[in-house]
């Protein structure tokens, strides 16, 4: 096999040359299908807020006891509705994605291996779609039946971020890996920009608040049409891809050997879960998806009880982390591709540098969050954005460490990693409840980000330590014995590096 360092000559430009490759469409249209994902998570926050602000109508369309609007006739656009909604109901709703997001990573990591990222996103994004659509209708039975729809959204998402990384491991060259990540995860924060910018004046519009949904599924079945035309599970399998592309990807790819989902052996759970390398790597997404998420969900709380500045209200100041973060993950591309040309720097200290500038630099801004003065509110929206920003160097760490370990198994791993991080995501805000008694106190939000800064240099020292970018011998189980039984060789003990 030819090195990651191969380039196949074409046309007098050698194929990972080329500005646009099929391997590149994949990613784009990975970003657009992560940038709807999130704008559908978001897009509840800001209608939460439309559809309650109307008092003059709250009281004959607002939902009675028995779930159903105390207005019986069912409108089907639901654009003059408004609801007298409580802070239960408000948290129900919004807490119901993520109940069924949890529940389907692993599976949906396991399926995309087996029938392809292709087929999992599209119906993944398709159910999602659809439900998005249906959303505003469903509130018209109660808050109950919304939040079933939601809890059922999670559902359909949950294969969202594993099939993604399936779909990274057949087609991205291990020299290119970070930089594909980056261009596919990036799109989170597209949607999120856009859904914060933008739904405010959707709202206003003549179509009103479920407006917010129904553009959100019409682009959603848009994006169906071009990944069906366009996308493939692998370069083998694309139909317009040249063979030049085709074998730089399959002679770059990855140091181990890819499997087909037909040949793939059965997932090597006691030796992924004995593995150093992997057990570092879902520690670091638990302690990063603990910080961020604190950040994102707490801010608001802490800018205005402290600072008295209203983020929530300000689409500007509400999308200007995410933004940062958009716009530093690909000056991280940049300075990495920078990197890969000095001799020496072995895609290991890539790895390893970049999440350490995504969690140690952070960490201290975190900590100096914490002391900045009361009258100092631009200094404090500087140090969150800086927080929220510089995470984006992840991208290039962790994140896309799943592949580098197991190429046939990356979608499982990152199902197993992001479900469990996404569980410490639900618990950062009643670990913040149980420090923060009283949201003016200084004090206690100080306890709350130094135990986020605590996370972040833990999770990221025990990455350094013991993170690892070599393909794991776990990752073709068969192969390995079949060698070895060639060789007459003991197998690899369970644990190691092969």
């Amino acid at each position: 096999m030819t090195t990651a360092l191969t380039m196949v000559k074409t046309g007098g430009k050698y194929a990972n040359e080329k500005f646009l490759g099929v391997r590149h469409v994949q990613c784009i249209l990975c970003f657009f299908c992560l940038a709807m994902s999130y704008a559908w998570r978001v897009n509840l926050s800001v209608a939460l807020v439309a559809m309650t602000d109307n008092s003059t109508i709250l009281a004959q369309n607002s939902t009675d006891a028995g779930g159903l609007s105390s207005n019986s006739e069912i409108d089907i656009f639901n654009s003059n509705r408004y609801y007298n909604l409580t802070n239960s109901d408000k948290a129900n709703m919004q807490s119901s994605f993520f109940f069924g997001y949890i529940v389907t990573q692993v599976p949906g990591g396991y399926f995309a291996q087996r029938y392809g990222a292709k087929t999992m996103l599209l119906y993944g994004l398709g159910i999602a779609a659809i439900i998005t659509m249906l959303s505003p209708l469903s509130l018209q039975f109660g808050v109950l039946p919304f939040a079933a729809m939601r809890f059922i959204m999670g559902l359909a998402q949950g294969a969202v971020h594993p099939a993604t990384h399936a779909l990274l491991a057949k087609w991205s060259p291990a020299e290119e890996r970070g930089m594909l990540g980056t261009l596919c995860y990036s799109g989170a924060q597209f949607g999120t920009v856009v859904m914060l910018a933008t739904s405010g004046l959707i709202a206003d519009s003549p179509l009103g608040w479920p407006s917010i949904f129904y553009l959100g599924g019409t682009a959603g079945f848009l994006w169906m049409i071009f990944w069906y035309l366009f996308s493939a599970s692998t370069p083998e399998e694309h139909r317009l891809i040249s063979p030049e592309e085709l074998k730089f990807i399959t002679d770059s790819r990855s140091d181990g050997k890819m499997q087909s989902a037909e040949k793939l052996a059965p997932t090597p759970w006691k030796a992924i879960f004995s593995s150093l390398p992997f057990l570092s790597l879902l520690v670091v997404h638990c302690t990063h998806m603990f910080g961020y998420w604190l950040l994102l969900m707490q801010i608001p709380t802490y800018m205005k009880q402290i600072y008295h500045v209203d983020i929530k209200n300000g689409a500007l100041l509400s999308s200007l982390p995410y933004m940062a973060m958009l716009l530093l993950s690909f000056f991280f591309v940049w300075l990495s591709k920078v990197l890969q040309r000095k001799e020496g720097l072995s895609l290991s200290f890539n790895r390893k540098i970049f999440n350490s500038i995504g969690h140690w630099i952070p960490m201290l801004s975190l900590i100096a969050l914490g002391y900045v003065p009361t009258d100092n509110a631009p200094l404090a929206v500087t140090l969150l954005t800086l927080t929220v920003g510089i995470s984006g160097a992840t991208y290039l760490g962790f994140q896309v460490n799943h592949i580098d370990l197991s190429p046939n198994y990356a979608g499982t791993l990152m199902g197993l990693t992001n479900g469990a991080a996404n569980v410490m995501s639900g618990v950062a805000p009643l670990i913040v409840g149980l420090i923060v008694t009283d949201d003016t106190s200084v004090t206690q939000w100080r306890g709350v980000f130094l135990l986020a800064a605590g996370f972040y240099f833990l999770g990221n020292l025990l990455f350094v330590i013991f993170g690892r970018t070599e393909v794991q011998w776990w990752d073709s189980p068969r192969d390995n014995k079949e060698q070895d039984a060639e060789q007459g060789a003991p197998l690899a003990p369970n644990g190691q590096v092969k």
